[in-house]
């Protein structure tokens, strides 16, 4: 566990309390993509979205909307592997969960899928990489879906040309604000730490990590590896169908339906509709 005065920027808890400024959010989008924003209806930090209980879920770290588009923005300390599969689920998922809320595919927002990385995803030395989809034999001619897929490598930010995407990829990898813009990020950073409800649910969190990280040793150490993961893999799914019930409640769904569609007693799926403060 990491100590609060230790936490940046780019660490995963304090990246979300600083992108639920609206005017950061703002300003870090329209300084990557070089579009201008003029008001974003939601901010979601850590959305899950699993559609159905048995599906694998996602969990985006800033989920964004705004009138036209959406944006799923990730940070990136460390470099994974076949990021390019995890850029297509992530995408795929987007598209699911609007599609989830009764829209026509025709009526399918333009999205962006975003990683900010601190080091190169595909060691390729560029400060930015941009995907896009083309036909294999007109290649002049792009495929446009409208899904964007970026990549912004920050340990390459000396390449970057562009000023405003310098300052902001300079501070990523170094932590060390060059311009207003960043300055401000940092102010955000160095006045969360502060914040005591920030402090307390900082602890939170990492309290509940710690927990389940012993409770899956325990259980290795008394029944053996293979059926700790299969337990782990049962709770999944489980965790899976809890929040997909969650999902249906939002969309106003009968709870007998959910329940039965979910394979869940009623009595949980209305204390998880009490829990949403939802009312039938």
């Amino acid at each position: 566990m990491k100590a609060i005065e230790e936490l940046t920027f780019t660490d995963d808890f304090m990246f979300g309390e600083i992108m639920k400024n609206e005017e950061i959010c703002k300003g870090v989008i329209e300084r990557l993509l070089h579009i201008k924003v003029d008001k974003l209806e939601l901010i979601t930090l850590q959305e899950t979205i699993a559609p159905y209980y048995e599906t694998r879920g996602v969990r985006f770290d800033v989920y964004i909307k705004d009138s036209g588009k959406v944006y799923d923005i990730e940070i990136q300390n460390k470099k994974f592997t076949e990021i390019e599969k995890r850029t297509r689920y992530y995408q795929s998922m987007l598209d699911i969960d609007m599609l989830a809320k009764g829209a026509n595919f025709r009526e399918l927002k333009e999205s962006y899928v975003i990683f900010i990385c601190k080091t190169d995803p595909f060691d390729l030395g560029e400060p930015c990489y941009k995907v896009k989809s083309i036909f294999e034999n007109h290649p002049e001619k792009e495929f446009d879906d409208k899904t964007h897929k970026l990549f912004y490598n920050a340990s390459a930010y000396k390449k970057e040309t562009d000023p405003e995407i310098y300052a902001f990829l300079q501070y990523v990898r170094t932590n060390v604000p060059e311009d207003d813009f960043t300055a401000g990020i940092s102010k955000s950073v160095e006045k969360a730490k502060e914040n005591e409800q920030f402090r307390s649910e900082y602890m939170r969190c990492n309290i509940h990590d710690f927990d389940i990280m012993e409770e899956g040793k325990e259980i290795g150490i008394a029944i053996g590896k293979e059926e700790g993961i299969a337990i782990g893999e049962e709770r999944g799914r489980y965790e899976a169908k809890l929040e997909a019930a969650r999902n249906l409640i939002n969309l106003g769904v009968s709870l007998d339906i959910i329940a039965q569609a979910q394979v869940l007693s009623l009595e949980k799926v209305q204390q998880l509709a009490e829990e949403l403060h939802f009312s039938q």
